[in-house]
């Protein structure tokens, strides 16, 4: 399911029929879904219902046993996470994937690069303005961090790439809700940056705050795709997929 046209350019993720599986177990059937430029999206559903697949199969973590992946019009299927990277999407990953025995400065600078299209608008600077925590802890390991302050080290390395798709996976994840908040208004700093947006999250309610469209998925396959407000228009449809 997907509302765009095969091959706009302004299309940054294009997935095709995607079919992925995990030894016998078939997670993703045929399922299609894209990201455009500027577009922020809620990807939902229960767990287990494929949104990490989704995600692993786009950033070339897990192949695709059939179907396509398209990156800004270049054909990606099956290729490495690191050219995917290059392309100009930034992947956090549940479980955030910091390494620990780096301090937040070197975190931060071993991943500062031009974007796809030569912008820098990033900078070391800019993500510490963002994230004053990290500015109070530049000497510290990332493993002597606090679940919210590697998750806002996490983003910020993702920042530092100067991504035009930025992919968040379970954004909140075990956070208390005052670093929940901080994380929340961070994903709304980068919607106003123009820089597109993949949000994975349990809070349905603040996910669809900040969308422009939202997915979701049950056993592999899109049942929803539409904006916050006919989300919010089907109460039916948000116990069912959404337990809520």
């Amino acid at each position: 399911m997907t509302t765009h046209p095969a091959n706009p350019p302004d299309l940054l993720v294009n997935a095709r029929k995607l079919n992925t599986y995990y030894g016998a177990s078939h997670i993703l059937r045929d399922l299609s879904f894209s990201v455009a430029r500027g577009e922020t999206i809620g990807l939902m559903g229960r767990n287990g219902m494929g949104k990490s697949t989704l995600l692993k199969s786009i950033m070339g973590l897990v192949k695709p046993r059939s179907g396509s992946v398209e990156i800004a019009g270049q054909p990606m299927t099956g290729r490495a996470p690191y050219e995917i990277a290059r392309l100009g999407i930034a992947y956090v990953p549940e479980g955030r994937g910091i390494f620990g025995n780096l301090s937040v400065v070197e975190n931060l600078k071993m991943a500062a690069r031009a974007g796809s299209r030569g912008q820098r608008d990033w900078t070391y600077e800019r993500v510490l303005d963002t994230f004053p925590r990290l500015k109070e802890r530049l000497g510290h390991g990332g493993q002597q961090l606090s679940g919210g302050e590697q998750q806002m080290l996490t983003i910020g390395r993702a920042l530092m790439t100067n991504p035009d798709v930025l992919i968040l996976d379970e954004a909140t994840e075990g956070l208390a809700p005052l670093i929940a908040r901080e994380i929340w208004r961070i994903c709304r700093l980068v919607r106003e940056t123009g820089i597109s947006s993949v949000i994975v999250d349990k809070n349905w309610k603040h996910v669809s705050q900040i969308t422009d469209r939202n997915v979701i998925l049950v056993k592999g396959e899109a049942v929803f795709e539409g904006s916050s407000a006919e989300l919010h228009a089907r109460p039916e449809l948000l116990a069912q997929y959404l337990g809520v």
